[in-house]
């Protein structure tokens, strides 16, 4: 396979209904906001998914989810000794290829391989462990997501309560209280590119691209929770835009903002709703606003 032919751009459109998108751990779990009340998914949050999704259409992942893993591996560093056995770390650039070789996420996104030293009593004949530190940087990068109109006043929390006793002989409590937290509507949009000059240092290739396009458009297959439930985030929109060169036509900011200033909450509407209640940009308005530079709009799953 060749590596990435063409700068890629990309923008992916996601309505959220009676969800949590994104919890904030520093806020006891509450959906992320920007301090103007915006709403917010960390970017962190969207590769996860991205992985996921990649996963669960057949590929390796090396950044695999405890409850989403698919081999014995219970830390990235078993995961990393126990299938790259015989590269030696040393060789950083050999290890460099053998990762990118073997994990799509990390000729996407890149990783940091960082173990420390072991420690301990070693058995005989085996050799003192360094500790390892190697940096891949990959050509795939994400923003975070923000919504289109504020969030704040549309993020209640409720109260809930224990119904059962966690331990034998323990007394439910009737006062023993926990909280969840949604988001009763939204609409966020994030954006993303992908660069060739990098991609041709990780081995990331058209048809990846392809994989992580299927994978946005089906961004929230398998991803329900609790604080999720099945069909409450979907992806509406996808804009795809395939430059015809490495540098591409236009820079990122500018095909981006070819969305971003078109899309918006519909005049006279103080209080968004539903889908219906924004405005997005059709495929012809975005190609007019960058000449040359061909857009596909994929529906969401």
């Amino acid at each position: 396979m060749t590596t990435l032919s063409k700068k890629i751009d990309f923008a992916v459109i996601v309505t959220v209904q009676h969800a949590n998108p994104n919890g904030d751990p520093l806020n006891g779990n509450r959906p992320r906001v920007t301090y103007e009340g915006y709403g917010e998914i960390s970017d962190v949050a969207i590769k996860r998914k991205i992985r996921n999704r990649l996963q669960d259409m057949g590929h390796r992942i090396f950044v695999q989810s405890d409850d989403n893993r698919v081999d014995n591996y219970g830390s990235l560093r078993e995961r990393a000794e126990g299938t790259l056995k015989g590269v030696d770390p040393k060789d950083k650039e050999k290890y460099k290829k053998a990762a990118c070789e073997t994990w799509l996420d990390v000729r996407a996104f890149g990783q940091v391989f960082a173990f420390k030293a072991k420690k301990g009593k070693k058995s005989e004949g085996e050799e003192d462990s360094e500790g390892v530190s190697i940096g891949i940087r990959g050509p795939v990068s994400i923003h975070p997501a923000f919504s289109v109109a504020t969030v704040l006043d549309r993020a209640p929390s409720i109260q809930i309560t224990k119904s059962v006793s966690g331990e034998p002989g323990e007394k439910r409590g009737p006062d023993t209280m926990g909280m969840k937290h949604r988001v009763d509507h939204g609409v966020y949009v994030f954006y993303g590119s992908m660069n060739p000059q990098l991609a041709s240092k990780t081995g990331f290739s058209d048809e990846d691209a392809q994989a992580i396009k299927e994978a946005l458009r089906t961004l929230f297959v398998n991803d329900e929770s609790a604080a999720r439930p099945a069909g409450s985030m979907t992806v509406y929109k996808v804009y795809w835009w395939e430059h015809n060169s490495k540098n591409g036509q236009y820079s990122s900011a500018k095909v981006h903002n070819a969305v971003r200033n078109k899309v918006s909450v519909r005049e006279g509407i103080t209080e968004p709703k539903s889908i219906d209640d924004y405005v997005f940009p059709s495929k012809e308005e975005v190609e007019k606003e960058l000449p040359g530079l061909k857009c596909e709009v994929l529906d969401g799953e």
